[in-house]
C-alpha cells in the first residue's frame, strides 16, 4: 500500500514491476546515441499517414502494443491507461489508443507526462485499484511546432535556443511480480515559474521545476545523489545541466 514519505513522495512499499515496455522514434532520434536501444525507428515523419497528429496517434498504438506484446498481455487484461500527448485534448492518446478498448485517464503534463502516467499507473497498481494498468505518452515535432510555435510550412528561421521536441512514443506495462525492474517511490513535481519568456527555450523554462522536484526528493528520502547510480531528466538544454549540476 502506497505509504507518504516526508511532504512529497509516496512510497509504493508493493514495489509495481515493469512486466514490459517499449519506444518507438522518428529518423532523428534513430540517428542520435541512442538508436540502437528503441524497439522501432520510423524513416517517413508522417508513417503513411495522412497528417502529421494522425501519425502521432500511431506512434502510442505502435508503443502500448509491442510493451503488450513484450510483457504477453492482450488490450483486454488491462485494467487502466494512462496516457498523453502535447496536441489539444490529448487527441493523439484518443485517436491512437481508443480501438484497444481500456479505461482511458488522459494526461497532459508536457515534457514531464511520461513520469507522470508511470507515477499513477505504478501508485494505481500498489494501491490494488488494478491489477495491470499501462503507461503512454507521446509527442511528434511537426505537430509541436504547429501547436506551440509556427507551422513548418510557414519556414521560420529557429533561433539558437531552441530544442527540437521528439518525434517518439514510449509504453509501460505495470503490475505485481515478476520482472526485475521496480517502481519504488514517486515524488510530484510542482509548478516553478523561473520567469522565461523566450517560448523556444524550453529547457530553461522546466530545469528550475526538475531541480526542485530532485531536491525534494532527496529531502523526503534522506538521500543525496552520490547514492544513486545515476540521474536521469528529460531535455533541460544547456541551463537546466548547469542549473542540475549545482
Amino acid at each position: 500500500m502506497a505509504e507518504r514519505k516526508g511532504k512529497h513522495t509516496v512510497v509504493l512499499s508493493g514495489r509495481p514491476t515493469v512486466l514490459g515496455y517499449a519506444s518507438v522514434v522518428g529518423k532523428k532520434e534513430g540517428e542520435g546515441p541512442l538508436g540502437a536501444g528503441f524497439d522501432a525507428v520510423f524513416t517517413d515523419t508522417k508513417m503513411g499517414e495522412k497528417t502529421w497528429e494522425k501519425a502521432e496517434s500511431r506512434l502510442q498504438k505502435e508503443a502500448l502494443t509491442r510493451a503488450l506484446d513484450k510483457a504477453g498481455f492482450s488490450p483486454s487484461q488491462v485494467d487502466v491507461l494512462f496516457s498523453g500527448d502535447l496536441l489539444n485534448q490529448n487527441i493523439a492518446s484518443t485517436f491512437g489508443l481508443r480501438e484497444m478498448g481500456v479505461p482511458l485517464l488522459g494526461q497532459f503534463g508536457a515534457c514531464s507526462t511520461m513520469a507522470q502516467t508511470l507515477a499513477l499507473a505504478s501508485i494505481l497498481v500498489d494501491s490494488g485499484a488494478a491489477d495491470v494498468a499501462a503507461a503512454v505518452t507521446s509527442s511528434h515535432f511537426c505537430t509541436a511546432e504547429r501547436q506551440f510555435r509556427f507551422p513548418l510550412e510557414y519556414g521560420s528561421q529557429r533561433t539558437p535556443t531552441s530544442q527540437w521536441t521528439a518525434t517518439a512514443s514510449g509504453a509501460v506495462i505495470v503490475g505485481l511480480g515478476g520482472g526485475t525492474v521496480h517502481i519504488a517511490e514517486a515524488c510530484i513535481g510542482r509548478i516553478v515559474d523561473a520567469g522565461i519568456t523566450d517560448m523556444n527555450n524550453m529547457g530553461a523554462a522546466m530545469a528550475p521545476a526538475a531541480a526542485d522536484t530532485l531536491t525534494r526528493f532527496f529531502e523526503d528520502t534522506g538521500t543525496r545523489p552520490d547514492d544513486y547510480d545515476f540521474v536521469a531528466t528529460g531535455d533541460l538544454a544547456a541551463e537546466g545541466s548547469d542549473l542540475l549540476k549545482t
